[in-house]
Order: structure tokens, then sequence, then C-alpha cells
């Protein structure tokens, strides 16, 4: 449902902003991450481009997947940055919220890791897989177990919507954990494999290298800045579109987000610088 006037003025509060127009400094915006690697995407790389374009930039974290979209919606940010289109959509869908995709990001794959196999190949009957239990990521680990041959799915099943339930054979008759996706990396301690989400895999300390196999992300789980709909064409969303689309990012990618996804922008800047 909705998120409540009351918790909504809450946020505002929290974030030191306001409902009340022109109440916030027109140079400032103010956008929403997930705390660990887009955190430092937009504090590190983001952020000084804007401020060297005037813009006064606060980044606020977030420890879970349901408060930043609130939190754009109701006016407590201007941006945020942490999902994926699919996850967006749904949720935007969900609870009526008039939310849009700004700009796709370099994004870190989900993959699977083990503290106790040096491979995929020692996978035997009862061994224990972790995943996502969020809906939209847990599609994404069933689709890899299937690719890996470790189960089939229904004929027909709709990649992006798989579940559980879509389950038709457990080739290798392992044991499925679904788990919240911010304790999967905890989970390596007691599981035989688990699936993280890249975000959770970096702030865990573990390398997007260090893992057994890596999806290969579709359009559908590229992250994206999202900002309220009606914001689009705003001067400060356009500008922020350009800080991500711009070479000074490019080159902090290259730097600080080794394995990470490019973007189909940056894929062409990188074309194009080795003509």
């Amino acid at each position: 449902m909705k998120i409540p006037r009351r918790a909504a003025l809450a946020l505002l509060l929290a974030f030191g902003c306001s409902l009340q127009a022109g109440a916030k400094d027109p140079k400032q915006i103010v956008i929403g991450t997930s705390a660990g690697p887009y955190a430092d995407q937009v504090k590190y790389g983001i952020k000084p481009i804007l401020e060297r374009q005037g813009w006064q930039v606060k980044v606020v974290e977030f420890n879970d997947y349901i408060q930043p979209n609130f939190a754009l919606a109701e006016g407590a940010l201007d941006a945020n940055v942490f999902q994926h289109i699919v996850y967006l959509n749904k949720f935007s869908r969900d609870h009526k919220l008039a939310l849009s995709e700004l700009v796709t990001i370099p994004t870190a794959p989900i993959a699977i890791y083990s503290r106790k196999h040096r491979s995929l190949d020692e996978a035997r009957a009862g061994s224990t897989v972790a995943l996502p239990n969020d809906p939209t990521n847990q599609a994404r680990a069933l689709v890899m177990l299937e690719q890996m041959g470790w189960i089939q799915l229904r004929p027909n099943t709709d990649p992006v919507k798989a579940s559980e339930r879509d389950v038709a054979r457990n080739i290798r008759g392992v044991k499925l954990l679904p788990l919240e996706a911010a304790q999967l990396p905890r989970a390596l301690q007691d599981a035989d494999y688990a699936f993280v989400n890249g975000n959770y895999a970096l702030a865990s300390g573990l390398k997007l290298t260090e893992a057994l196999r890596t999806e290969k992300i579709s359009r559908n789980y590229v992250n994206v800045v999202a900002v309220r709909s009606a914001d689009l064409d705003k001067p400060f969303a356009r500008d922020l579109a350009a800080a991500y689309r711009s070479r000074d990012f490019l080159a902090w990618t290259e730097q600080h987000n080794a394995g990470y996804a490019k973007t189909d922008y940056q894929l062409a800047m990188l074309a194009q610088r080795a003509k």
C-alpha cells in the first residue's frame, strides 16, 4: 500500500527536506541509494561532476529496497539509484507511483559464490543453495541454475517471473534456501553455495572475480537511476543523466568498478576510443 503521510513526513524530516515548495535549495539534488557500491558511484563518481556544475549533492543511504521508492515519490528524494527496471516497473505499478527510468548505470551482476567449494562441479544431491527470496532476483538465480544444468524449469516459463513453483525437475537434487538478499553473503558460512547480488557481494567484502559463475546481465537487470516521471525533463535530471554518460564517469568506472557490466553508452564510448 502507499506509504502513510506521517511516515513520509518523518522521512522528509530525517533527510533535512520539507514538503513545502521552495524550502529546498533549487541547486540541491538529494539522491537516495543502497549502502555500498552504488552509493560509492554516486559519492565519488557522480557527485564531483555535478558539483563542478554548481549543484549541491546530498546522498541518503538506505538498507532496504522499499523506502527509497516511497521517499522518491513523496518528494524526500530527487532521484534514487539501487534497482533494475523490472523492480522499478513492478513496484511503481503495485503501489501506483509515478516513477520512471532516467538512465542506466554500470551494474554489478548477481553471481554464485562458495566458501566450501572451489568448483560448481562439487555440487551433490543435498547440497544447499541459498538464493534471493524477492521475485525478480530469485528469477535471475533460477535461470542461472537452469543454465548450469542443476534444475529444469517448466516449459514456457517467463524468465523474468520464474519462481520455485516453476522448477519442474531438480536435476542435481540441491536444496534451495530462499533468503533476504542482504543475508546472502552471511549464508556462505553455512550453505554450500549462495547467489549474491553484486551490491551486497561487494559491500560484504566479496570480490566479483571470486564468483564461481557470473550472470550475463540482460537489459532487464541493468540498474537504473529513477526519478519522478514529472521530473524527467527538469535541469537536475538532465545534468544527472549527463554525468553518468560522461567520459569522466567512464574513467572512474574503469578504475573502480572492475567486473561491472558497463552500460550501452559506455561501451559505445569505448568502441569509439578503440578506433
